[in-house]
């Protein structure tokens, strides 16, 4: 084999086998990186959920009581029919608040009548006949006053619940995208690797093909009579031809 033949088949070679080796270690190292931004994404995925399910647990007694509170709202509304608005009033007309705001005021006016003089006239008596549906009305008003507030601050409660909840969501949804993005990505470096490793093997084969074989083992003419080998240039001619003899002789 001659030493340029021998140079173009060990190049041939050495070309394919490094073009091969360098597109499975990319391929190798796509998928690495791949397995390794999934796991941090997966990661990422979870702290965000448990961020969300603390928040959540920190946020439910707000909610609850805002629930209750609404509720409550609804009662003295009669939204909830006339048989819970009666038991919200009576709650309230049976409360220790209202005996004590009663006897208080009730004590007071006649106090004053006493002091004036009027204990047992007409008005004291009209006024302490309207002080106690006044007082109710006036607590019935206060208490729808509270729980406003308080079906206010759970309704606030909850809507960070649910703004927490749709950033959780959208992070997450990020977080998968990219996750896929990573796993497309490794699969397009595992794709690239074959096909460069096709385009090698191509390279090679044409290498290899476009070598002229001939020079690497030349033809010679032999021939066989009889039990005697003959070959040089009088291969095929008659040997008791004196011109032939005399030709091989010469």
């Amino acid at each position: 084999m001659s030493l340029g033949i021998t140079a173009t088949v060990v190049g041939g070679l050495a070309t394919a086998g490094a073009a091969i080796y360098s597109s499975n270690q990319q391929a190798d190292a796509a998928n690495k990186a791949a397995k390794q931004q999934g796991k941090a994404s997966k990661a990422a995925i979870a702290e965000q959920r448990r961020q969300f399910d603390a928040l959540q647990a920190l946020m439910k007694p707000y909610v609850d009581v805002g629930t209750t509170a609404l509720s409550g709202q609804q009662d003295l509304a009669g939204l909830n029919g006339p048989e819970a608005q009666q038991r919200a009033v009576d709650a309230i007309q049976n409360s220790p608040q209202f005996a004590s705001m009663v006897k208080q005021g009730e004590t007071g006016i006649l106090q004053n009548a006493s002091a004036t003089g009027g204990l047992r006239g007409g008005n004291v008596q009209g006024t302490l006949a309207q002080f106690r549906p006044a007082m109710l009305d006036q607590l019935i008003n206060s208490r729808y006053s509270q729980l406003s507030g308080l079906s206010v601050m759970g309704q606030n409660s909850a809507a960070g619940v649910g703004t927490a909840g749709q950033n959780t969501g959208n992070q997450v949804s990020n977080l998968l995208t990219q996750q896929g993005q990573y796993q497309a990505g490794a699969t397009l470096a595992g794709a690239n690797a074959n096909s460069q490793t096709a385009s090698a093997l191509a390279g090679l084969a044409g290498t290899l093909g476009g070598i002229d074989y001939s020079t690497l083992f030349p033809a010679t003419n032999t021939a066989t009579t009889g039990n005697v080998i003959q070959s040089g240039p009088n291969v095929g001619r008659n040997p008791s031809n004196p011109a032939v003899m005399l030709g091989a002789t010469q």
